[in-house]
């Protein structure tokens, strides 16, 4: 089964452009590359190997058909939850939008989240590529979808309603008074006061990378070991709200 991504209906030719000048990144040094520079700088405080790997993933979802991305949101689950740990970067300028508090899953740790999941009801976070979807109005309010592409990894996101949604316990108080943000069932949940930005910047088949030095998903998922192969997609489960 290939990649389903969500097709728009023009391409810009800035993003074209920029995206051809680029040699796929499994085979090229990201010191060579000229929109990992931009980047990087933009964002110094995003490691430089979730990074590489983000665009990696972004570069193997393209060349196995996905239209490519006008944006890119990267998790960075190995830091703390009291830390700014997700960015979204626009591709087309090279430019950082956004960088913010984000949650994880409640069973996935508690200031840092060390266990991972893709089952339902586990209460737990999801590493790997995801296609964000539709927005939609919940009971967490404005919403945003989100379809994992990796199987056996995170490709029952929408049966397990992971989705990007606004949490009153995402805020820096709770950093003050429990020394962490407060935790999901799984959802990337963000602030309340962005939520509206994040989800229109990243809907209609955005990308959003989550990212863990999990050994065996890093050797294993075929987004960040693309060797050419057509890589399989997510599921089509519709989930009902969010966690």
């Amino acid at each position: 089964m290939t990649i389903r991504p969500i097709v728009h209906a023009a391409t810009f030719c800035s993003r074209i452009l920029l995206w051809l000048a680029v040699p796929t990144l499994a085979m090229a040094a990201p010191a060579k590359d000229p929109l990992f520079q931009q980047l990087a700088a933009s964002a110094p405080s995003l490691g430089k190997e979730v990074l590489k790997s983000a665009l990696q993933a972004t570069r193997c979802a393209v060349d196995n058909g996905m239209a490519a991305p006008a944006r890119l949101a990267v998790i960075d689950f190995s830091k703390p939850s009291s830390e700014k740990r997700l960015w979204i970067f626009d591709l087309d300028q090279g430019a950082l939008l956004y960088q913010e508090l984000v949650a994880h899953g409640r069973n996935s740790g508690d200031l840092l989240s060390t266990s991972f999941s893709n089952r339902e009801g586990s209460y737990q976070s999801s590493i790997g590529l995801f296609q964000a979807a539709e927005s939609y109005s919940g009971k967490h309010g404005y919403s945003l979808r989100l379809d994992g592409l990796e199987p056996g990894i995170n490709d029952k996101a929408r049966e397990r309603a992971i989705v990007i949604h606004g949490a009153d316990y995402v805020d820096p108080t709770w950093i003050e008074n429990h020394g962490r943000i407060g935790r999901s069932h799984g959802c990337p949940a963000v602030r309340q006061e962005i939520i509206r930005e994040v989800v229109d910047h990243l809907k209609g088949g955005q990308l959003v990378f989550t990212w863990y030095p999990d050994q065996r998903w890093l050797q294993s998922s075929s987004f960040l070991n693309c060797g050419g192969q057509r890589v399989a997609g997510g599921g089509d489960n519709l989930g009902d709200g969010g966690s």
